[in-house]
């Protein structure tokens, strides 16, 4: 993995800033925008049937270069505007009734858990969650106990909550749901580009992800993994059109075979584009490069700032590329001027998007800093000084 040549591929780093957000919405290799420009010049010149027939082939490589990403098939895979509608999509496909139960954790990302409530609201369905051990890893006994009690018709966990560094066990789940043969549903929307992620291994049935945050690629991107199982059993989502299906009689559709079921016939071309130019970036690097290398940075700043003697909030045995920190009043007003003032980007995280979470943790709020693999150590040392005379 050449540094100099990755930053020198990321344009918007040019002004001198230290670009830390990258689980908010990071920034695009030049290829990737310059390929959408491209693409819309063209759109502008001829009209977007003829620019979509023209590039079929190029397109096409996104459901290669994806399956690629996470060792799965082209036909397990679906384009999506954004993890959010490659989720809701995956849950529209599971006719849930009366009494059906979902089993979650409490380290669900905020939408997904808005998104229970209210099916639990309209469809009377019952969501439950897991406990967690002492050092914040999913207890799986009580995940396998819950699953004998209620017979779930869906597990659904985040693979690293928005809110915090921690890597759930999602693979441990996938072994119980194999077991048990339930449907699983993961949201790696902050794990896929910056992990090695392998469906195969976490024995998922769904799989939703966004291009926008580690994967580097444009707003309004993702896609969703669908499995063989669901595929052959049919499953598919609520509200169809003509990508997924066609229209054989008056009354009557027949599914198409491949994930492209769970995808809609209008969408951004050029984002699509974009996107497509992404993954193959990140695919050319390889992410077990890319995952070695964010592990020591992240270990790096966290370990910094604990001796700074601020409270890290990264709670578990295996944690990812997000630092969440705070001082030890809680004050986060201090820590953002300073981070601007410095040029440094960030973002941060109220209790209302991790209510479980900061409510276990006693907090109101966090500081989030997301470093990536075009960061340098020398970065590292930079914001951890910085920081540090806050204190």
């Amino acid at each position: 993995m050449n540094i100099d040549t990755i930053r020198q591929d990321t344009r918007g780093l040019s002004d001198g800033k230290i670009f830390m957000n990258n689980a908010g919405s990071s920034l695009m290799p030049s290829i990737v925008a310059d390929s959408m420009i491209d693409y819309l010049e063209l759109e502008e010149q001829i009209g977007g049937y003829e620019v979509a027939a023209k590039n079929a082939e190029v397109l096409e490589e996104f459901y290669d270069e994806t399956a690629r990403l996470i060792n799965a098939k082209p036909s397990n895979i679906a384009f999506a505007t954004s993890a959010t509608e490659a989720y809701a999509k995956a849950l529209s496909s599971i006719m849930f009734k009366e009494g059906d139960v979902i089993i979650t954790t409490a380290d669900d990302y905020i939408s997904n858990q808005i998104t229970f409530i209210s099916i639990k609201k309209k469809l009377k369905v019952n969501v439950i969650r897991t406990k967690n051990l002492p050092d914040n890893e999913l207890d799986l006994e009580d995940l396998e106990y819950l699953i004998k009690k209620h017979n779930p018709k869906l597990i659904a966990v985040t693979h690293i909550p928005t809110n915090s560094g921690l890597i759930q066990n999602v693979e441990g789940v996938g072994k119980l749901c194999r077991q048990y043969d339930i449907l699983y549903l993961v949201d790696a929307c902050q794990s896929v580009g910056q992990l090695a992620v392998d469906v195969e291994k976490l024995g998922c049935d769904f799989l939703s992800a966004t291009g926008r945050k580690f994967m580097r690629g444009p707003r309004g991107t993702g896609f969703l993994y669908v499995s063989d199982k669901v595929l052959e059993r049919n499953y598919a989502p609520l509200l169809l059109d003509m990508r997924g299906a066609d229209w054989t009689e008056f009354d009557n559709y027949e599914l198409f075979k491949s994930a492209k079921r769970f995808e809609s016939w209008e969408i951004s071309y050029a984002s699509l584009m974009g996107f497509t130019h992404a993954l193959q970036y990140a695919n050319n690097i390889g992410l077990h490069a890319i995952e070695h290398y964010n592990k020591g940075l992240s270990e790096r700043l966290r370990e910094n700032l604990k001796n700074s003697g601020f409270d890290v909030w990264d709670w578990g045995k295996n944690l990812s590329s997000i630092v969440t920190f705070s001082d030890p009043d809680g004050d986060l007003g201090t820590i953002q001027n300073v981070l601007k003032e410095n040029n440094i980007y960030f973002s941060v995280t109220q209790k209302n998007s991790a209510l479980i979470d900061f409510t276990r943790k006693n907090i109101n709020g966090i500081v989030r800093l997301s470093p990536h693999y075009f960061n340098t150590v020398e970065e590292i040392d930079i914001v951890s000084d910085v920081l540090g005379k806050v204190l």
